[in-house]
């Protein structure tokens, strides 16, 4: 992956939302969401099946979030993300953090295809801490 990009997705001024947020703390998309709001990025739970998750209010899909984020983390299996991509063209999300396991050759090539940055193969919660962001 590249260094540069993957700097620019971890930006401390990006929101993310993160797709797969999950209330259970031993599934991964609990750690990523922990993760992030703990080193102080201003971070959105998804999931359409939680409330809330670490008392934030959760919301149900990208739609639902008060205010566009500039980079949608993906913790879900590749048939989820291979919808939620189209999601981010359709409201003008621009960058991608698909997690180890939710990436799709479907979704990487509507990604290329439709100019949305992607990072894939490398995971959030270790890049972030090797960067020490």
């Amino acid at each position: 992956m590249d260094a540069k990009l993957i700097e620019d997705f971890l930006e401390k001024s990006n929101v993310f939302a993160v797709v797969g947020a999950s209330r259970d703390p031993s599934k991964y998309g609990h750690q990523v969401y922990r993760d992030l709001r703990a080193a102080g990025y201003k971070v959105y739970p998804v999931n359409p099946n939680a409330d809330e998750i670490l008392g934030d209010k959760c919301y149900p899909s990208l739609e639902s979030l008060p205010e566009l984020p500039q980079i949608v983390d993906l913790v879900v299996p590749p048939e989820v993300t291979n919808q939620i991509v189209k999601v981010c063209k359709k409201l003008g999300v621009g960058k991608v953090w698909m997690q180890p396991g939710s990436e799709s050759e479907a979704a990487l090539n509507f990604c290329e295809e439709n100019r949305i940055a992607v990072v894939h193969g490398v995971c959030v919660m270790v890049e972030r801490r090797s960067r020490k962001s």
